[in-house]
Parts: structure tokens; C-alpha cells; sequence
């Protein structure tokens, strides 16, 4: 017996232990080695890196003849790698005599031999210590909800500066993406390297957890050496034919993106598919066939084509960019007012977030003419050094960056992220420079800081969200005076119902119970405007009904959360009379998370003269504007020859306004819940949302249509439009009437909406809604309950006196309203 083990053992050893330049042949049926090894041509041909002809020729002719000593002699001088399975199926490796050579900024093929003694089918596995993403420190949470996690398995914790290799098997067709069982098969190793010149790896192959052999036979070092790579130097113009930035995507046939995302550092982000370059600029790229879809933001066309770099000679691409709407013209200048460099998505590993000169090619290249790029509390010390009152350096005539605040990870958080833009200084009193010390733990004391230097100030973020179950139990707590778990008329009679009584009261017997009230508060969730009190325990515009009473808040942001709660909000404070502006932003990289301007504000500057940082905010302040996502926009609209922002229109009596307008849709943009074109699970009020992915990211493009625009007074639609979603520019005239005094606006769901021009009738200021009070009101009330402890104990006292008169405020509205 132990005779016959020492000879087993021999043969095994005899079989997986030899030099490189021998690779053992082993007896197999030559039918299903021939067809393994057929697939494997074919496979190489389709990623263009084929065997020389007279190889592939004997080949076939050996696999027609079933010859399978005559395939692995011929096959075996171009191996690389030669894995064994032993009957435990332990794995071990060893060099095959192929020359081990690389093609930087590209993935290049070798072939590896698989010697299987245990007959398994699992699917063989690649790795290096080599490989991996070159940063750390994301969010996951952030990526979770993008569905971008395997960006963040095995970060670079360790600071290493090796990781310059990524590792895959071919195992798409016609190849197998499992082991057959075979005593002999051949597979695909597919190797990139981003650096060039002789690199030394350690590669490992395994069929699973727990499968490589002890004694590190599972791994080899690897000489490898890398060809330099060709750079490309990318010719970009505008359609004035002037230099400029552009965003570009580059993907091979097989889908992989370039430059591959973990294997980027600032300037390029790791967590988008696409780089931004500007004109004159180089990018690395295999020698394939490459397609590169490039455009310049939402305003412009996106344009695909393929590039075949596959020849020497090629080292420049020109690109010429596409129009198919330009605001400019009518005098409207965009930005995103909440942008950050560090944070979220950006990693903290190697650097802190990245610089402003990273941040203005973003900017540029998605056709913003204003990037607001806000420190908060990630990196907060590293990244207020980019601080200055005026806009950045790296500014250009149409294109300024400039770095503010958003309050966020610390100080007042708790009540509410704020934007502060436009700052001269962005130390708070008494905090030393620092986020942990000296900032007030309430919104309304930083809000009027900022506004006392010339400020402008707003809540992010802002969708705040129903829960109609705990909703409906509040008010039955509330008002359920006799304590029988039910509602009568009497009982709601100065209750804030989702819809009148008989709506609520569903089956009719004159009393509510709680889920009467659930399902109405639910229903009435996907309505706007409605009365549905949301949590107040976000971190939104939690304290924007405090603030806008004090008259310390210039703006509401929309365009980044759930268009529905977003605007409701803005509607409930405007039917107040306050004159709260909107703004679009994309709170980059926390929100939108793949690109900044998915959400933006249009302002009316008129004269290209006009344009600078202080006149675009100052813009913004008074509402010269309209919010987007880009791909849908009102070029145009006045009441009676007046624009949003400026004079309003005086009667003195009711009348009839007339409406004028110019409106533009895309004829093509993504398909997806952003835009409108997918309703989510969450039904209508979810709509808008990018936080969340909720669909598939390639849900492909919704191409024409129609976008019905809407006439908006006091929050209510009283006329529409259809328009064809044709990328041309429709011209549209209403006549409305006006009862009282009112607010216009100009929307369509979920993608546009324009500030109001508020209508004066006999001199009486707008008290639109009394509901809309009593929603202020109650907001007020629950976000103390929810959040009075996180107010210092030192300011507490001014908090509540604060809070009490904006409640008493609202109240006066409330009674001064008809409706």
C-alpha cells in the first residue's frame, strides 16, 4: 500500500510540478479538447488579439482530427499560465513558456492551461494583490444606493502603490463562464496594467473560498513587461468652433469603460463612468476599436461614434460638439449652487477630496456656467483652504467656481442642512476655523450670519417625507377627545385633514379611524399640493418654515430629491406671501451622484456683460429663474410683459393676465425616474428622485413625446398645454383670470418649473391658502417635539421665543385668509 501511495504521489507531482518551458501533455478525448480549443480562437479574433494564422490553420486541422496531443503541443508554447486541480481540488499554478507581456492603459489575453484532477465545473478565478481600486474612503452608503458597491470592495486602505494590474477570465461567449470537467481545457486570463515598463505581479488562480493549495502554490511572481501606451490627445470644440471641455465616455466591445474606473485618481472620478477633457488634453486608451459617446451636458446632443485605435499612426481624436438648445441666447445664465470636492462618493484616500481645478473640469464639461462647490463636514479642514470671497482662480469669463459653505456634519445639521453661498468670510464667530467648536446648533443664528456679509441662503435637499401610518396616529393622539380611537366631524374641526372630512371618511359612517386616515393621507401623498404633515426628522429644509418667517431664507432647493415633497413645501410658503425663491441643485456627490448640473438654476442675466458670481447669486436671490434638469426649459415667461424676480403686476381689481412663454423639450434624454420617463414602486411622489437608482441604471432613452406645461396659480393647475418633446422651441399665450392677490408659475412635472410672478389685486399681499398656514404651523410644531434636544441648552431659550413667533406669524396668515 505504501508503495502504491509513493507512486500516486509521483504521478501527481509529475503531472503539476514542471519547468515553464515544458508544459505536460496529458491524455483527453481530442472531440471536446478540439472544440474547447476552437471556442478559444474565435475568442481571441473577437477581442482582436487573434493567434498568428498559421497556428489558428493547425488547429483546427488537429481538432478536426481529434488529435489532442497534437493541440496541447501546439497550444502549450503560448501558454502563460498553468493551473492544476488536484482530486481535493486544491489549485496550484506555474509558469507556461509564453513571453509575459502587457499593453498599458489595455487589457491583453493569455491563454492559461487547466490540468483538472478533480473534475470540477465551478468557475476558475484570477487574482492579484496587484489589482484593485487605487483609493479609499467612499461612503458606502452612497454607492449602496447607487448600486456601485464592487467600486468599494477591497479599497486601498493600506495606501499601497502597487495596485496597477486588474484581473478577469474571458467567460463570456464563446468561451464558458464555468470549468467543463475536462482532464485538459484551455480558458482566457484578460490583464490590464495602467503603468508601463517591467512590473512584477503576484498572480493566484482558485475555483473558490478555501481552494488554493498551501505553501503559496495557488500564486506566482510574474515578470511582466508592459508596453508603453500612445496618448491620445482629444481636439474639442464647441459649436462656435472654440476650445472646450467635454464629458466622454469610452467602452470596448466587451462594455469595459476607459480608463478603468478603479484605477482612477483625481482628475478623473472613480465612481463615474465618463472623464472630462478639455481641448488640447491627452486620455490613455488601448489599441482597439473603442466607441466614444461625448457631449457637453443635458443642453447638448449626445453623440456616439467608434474609434479604431488599433492603428499607430492615430493620436489625435477630434470631436466636434452638438447643440440642440442654448439658453445663453435668451440671456439665462445656469449653475448648481451645491456641489462638493470631498465627501460622499470622493474618497479621502490618497488625498482629501480633490482640488478646484478637478471640480472646474466637472463643472465645464457639463455646460455650467456656475459651480458652487461647498465645504461641509467630511475633510472640512483640508478642503476650506480653497476658501476666498471672490470666485476661484481657475474661473474663465463663462464658466466660475467658487467655494462656500453648506452646513453639514456638524453645527446646525441637526435642524436642517443650510447652503450659504456668496460669503466674504466662512469662519463663524468663535469657532476658531474649526467644525467643532462655536457653531450654533439651530439654523435661523448661521442663516442671518451669512446674510449680515451679503450672503444668500438656503435649505438643500429638501423633499420631506409622509409616513401616512404615523401620521394618522398623531392625529388620532391629538384630537381624539372622548379616547374611542375615532374621529368625528367635531373632533376635526380645527384638525389639518388630507382631504375634506367626506372624503377621508371612507366607508361613511361619520367618524375616522386610523386607517381612514392612513389611506387618505397616503393617497393624498401623491397629490400637490396636500396638507400631509411630513416626520420633520430628515435633514432638509426642516427649519425653512422658521427662517422664511424671520426672513433670513432666500431660497428652497429642488431638482435632486422627490419632486412632489419639494415643491409642496415652496407652495405652502409661497400661498403664505413670502417670497421664497426656488433653486436647482444636484448636492454632487451625495445626491446626484454621477454628474453635477443633473439639477440646476437658470438665471435671467440678460447681457453676457451681466454675468459674474455676485450678479448670478444676487439673481438667484430674487428668483430671475427657473429650475431643470436641463432637458426640459422655459426660454421665456412673463404675466402682463413681467418677469419672474422683477416688478410685480398691480390690478385693482380682478382681471384677466395674459401669459406669454417659450418652452423647449429634448428629443431624447435618459429613461429613468429622475426624468419621468419610469414611476417608480414608491408610486408619484417619488417621482424626481436621484438619491436613488429605483430602476435599472440602462433603462435606454426616452426619445419624443409629449410634456404637458402647466400654468400654476396659488399651486394649482388652472391650464396646460401638450407639447411635442421635440428639441424645438413652441411659443405658448394664455389668458388667466385673477381673483385675488396670487403667485403664477410655469411647470412641468418633474422637470421644470419657473419662479412666480406674483399678481397684486387692490394692494392686499397674497393669503392664498389657509390651509397652507396650518401646515406651516404644524410643521413647527413637530419639529421641535422631534428635535428640541439637539439645541444647545445655551440657545434654547432664543430658539423656542424664535419658533413661537413664526408660529404666531402663520396663525395672523391663517386668519387673514378667506380660503
Amino acid at each position: 500500500m505504501k508503495a502504491i501511495m509513493i507512486a500516486l504521489c509521483s504521478a501527481i507531482v509529475t503531472v503539476t510540478s514542471f519547468a515553464a518551458d515544458s508544459v505536460p501533455t496529458v491524455p483527453v478525448d481530442g472531440q471536446p479538447l478540439g472544440a474547447n480549443i476552437t471556442r478559444l480562437i474565435e475568442a481571441l479574433e473577437y477581442l482582436g488579439q487573434p493567434l498568428d494564422d498559421e497556428i489558428a490553420r493547425s488547429l483546427r486541422a488537429a481538432a478536426k482530427q481529434r488529435d489532442a496531443a497534437a493541440l496541447q503541443e501546439i497550444l502549450d508554447d503560448h501558454v502563460l499560465f498553468v493551473v492544476s486541480l488536484n482530486p481535493e481540488v486544491r489549485v496550484k499554478v506555474a509558469r507556461g513558456p509564453a513571453t509575459a507581456k502587457l499593453q498599458q492603459a489595455g487589457y491583453t489575453c493569455h491563454i492559461v492551461k487547466v490540468l483538472n484532477n478533480s473534475t470540477v465545473t465551478r468557475s476558475l478565478r484570477i487574482m492579484s494583490p496587484q489589482a484593485g481600486p487605487v483609493y479609499a474612503g467612499a461612503a458606502e452608503a452612497i454607492l449602496k444606493r447607487q448600486a456601485q458597491t464592487e467600486l468599494k470592495e477591497n479599497e486601498n486602505t493600506d495606501r499601497a502603490t502597487d495596485r496597477f494590474l486588474e484581473l478577469e477570465m474571458y467567460n463570456a461567449q464563446p468561451m464558458s463562464a464555468q470549468l467543463s470537467g475536462l482532464e485538459v481545457e484551455y480558458a482566457l486570463a484578460m490583464i490590464y496594467c495602467s503603468e508601463s515598463g517591467q512590473r512584477e505581479a503576484t498572480i493566484g488562480f482558485d475555483v473558490g473560498a478555501g481552494t488554493q493549495d498551501i505553501g503559496f502554490r495557488g500564486e506566482l511572481p510574474v515578470l511582466f513587461d508592459v508596453r508603453p501606451a500612445q496618448p491620445l490627445t482629444l481636439r474639442i470644440k464647441d459649436i462656435d468652433g472654440a476650445p472646450t471641455t467635454a464629458r466622454l465616455t469610452f467602452r470596448d466591445k466587451l462594455g469595459h469603460v476607459y480608463p478603468p474606473q478603479m484605477k482612477r485618481l483625481a482628475p478623473d472620478f472613480f465612481f463615474q463612468p465618463q472623464i472630462y477633457r478639455g481641448d488640447g488634453e491627452t486620455v490613455l486608451l488601448p489599441n482597439v476599436e473603442l466607441e466614444v459617446t461625448y457631449n457637453r451636458g443635458p443642453e447638448y446632443k449626445n453623440v456616439t461614434t467608434t474609434v479604431a485605435l488599433q492603428d499607430p499612426s492615430i493620436d489625435e481624436l477630434s470631436l466636434q460638439l452638438q447643440r440642440w438648445v442654448n439658453p445663453m441666447a435668451f440671456g439665462f445664465y445656469c449653475g448648481d449652487h451645491h456641489i462638493h470636492g470631498a465627501g460622499c462618493s470622493h474618497y479621502d484616500n490618497p488625498t482629501q477630496g480633490v482640488t478646484p481645478r478637478d471640480m472646474f473640469a466637472q463643472v465645464k464639461g457639463e455646460g455650467l456656467n456656475v459651480g458652487c462647490v461647498l465645504t461641509w463636514g467630511p475633510c472640512f479642514e483640508y478642503q476650506r483652504r480653497y476658501f476666498s470671497p471672490i470666485a476661484d482662480t481657475v474661473s474663465e469669463p463663462t464658466t466660475i467656481l467658487k467655494y462656500d459653505l453648506e452646513i453639514s456634519g456638524f453645527g446646525s445639521a441637526a435642524l436642517g442642512h443650510v447652503c450659504l453661498l456668496r460669503l466674504d468670510d466662512q469662519t463663524y464667530p468663535g469657532s476658531g476655523g474649526t467644525k467643532e467648536k462655536g457653531w450654533p446648533t439651530w439654523t435661523v443664528p448661521v442663516m442671518r450670519w451669512a446674510k449680515q456679509q451679503g450672503g444668500v441662503t438656503g435649505y438643500p435637499h429638501s423633499a420631506m417625507h409622509v409616513n401616512p401610518g404615523a401620521a394618522a396616529q398623531r392625529m388620532i393622539r391629538r384630537y381624539d377627545r372622548d379616547q374611542d380611537q375615532f374621529l368625528s366631524r367635531a373632533e376635526t374641526s380645527d384638525a389639518l385633514l388630507p382631504k375634506p372630512f367626506p372624503k377621508t371618511d371612507i366607508d361613511g359612517n361619520g367618524k375616522l379611524d386610523l386607517s381612514e386616515l392612513a389611506q387618505t393621507i397616503d393617497a393624498a401623498a401623491d397629490e400637490i399640493p396636500n396638507w400631509c404633515v411630513p416626520e420633520m426628522n430628515g435633514a432638509g429644509a426642516m427649519e425653512i418654515c422658521v427662517s422664511t418667517a424671520e426672513g433670513v431664507c432666500d431660497f428652497i432647493s429642488a431638482m435632486d430629491t422627490e419632486r412632489i415633497p419639494e415643491w409642496n413645501t415652496w407652495y405652502h410658503l409661497l400661498n403664505c406671501g413670502f417670497p421664497l425663491k426656488l433653486s436647482g441643485e444636484t448636492d454632487f456627490p451625495c445626491m446626484s451622484s454621477r454628474r453635477v448640473g443633473q439639477g440646476r438654476v437658470y438665471v435671467q442675466l440678460g447681457d453676457p456683460q451681466n454675468f459674474n458670481f455676485d450678479s448670478w447669486c444676487e439673481g438667484l436671490r430674487r428668483g430671475q429663474s427657473y429650475v431643470s434638469d436641463g432637458f426640459a426649459h422655459a426660454l421665456q415667461f412673463s404675466v402682463d410683459g413681467q418677469t419672474p424676480g422683477n416688478n410685480d403686476v398691480t390690478l385693482d381689481v380682478p382681471a384677466s393676465v395674459s401669459i406669454e412663454a417659450k418652452v423647449a423639450f429634448a428629443a431624447e434624454q435618459p429613461n429613468a425616474v429622475a426624468y419621468g420617463g419610469i414611476m417608480p414602486s414608491g408610486g408619484r411622489r417619488v417621482v424626481g428622485d436621484t438619491r436613488l437608482l429605483h430602476a435599472p441604471r440602462e433603462s435606454g432613452i426616452q426619445r419624443g413625446g409629449n410634456r404637458m406645461v402647466e400654468i400654476i396659480v396659488n399651486g394649482n393647475v388652472v391650464d396646460s398645454r401638450e407639447i411635442p418633446a421635440d428639441g424645438q422651441i413652441h411659443d405658448l399665450h394664455f389668458r388667466i383670470p385673477i381673483k385675488q392677490s396670487s403667485w403664477v408659475a410655469l411647470r412641468q412635472f418633474p422637470q421644470l418649473h419657473t419662479n412666480p410672478v406674483n399678481v397684486i389685486v387692490a394692494g392686499k399681499p397674497i393669503r392664498a391658502s389657509r390651509a397652507s398656514a396650518r401646515w406651516c404651523e404644524e410643521t413647527i410644531h413637530l419639529l421641535w417635539k422631534n428635535r428640541e434636544r439637539f439645541i444647545a441648552e445655551d440657545e434654547r431659550p432664543e430658539a423656542r421665543e424664535t419658533y413661537d413667533r413664526a408660529i404666531e406669524t402663520y396663525r395672523k396668515i391663517a386668519a387673514e385668509t378667506a380660503l
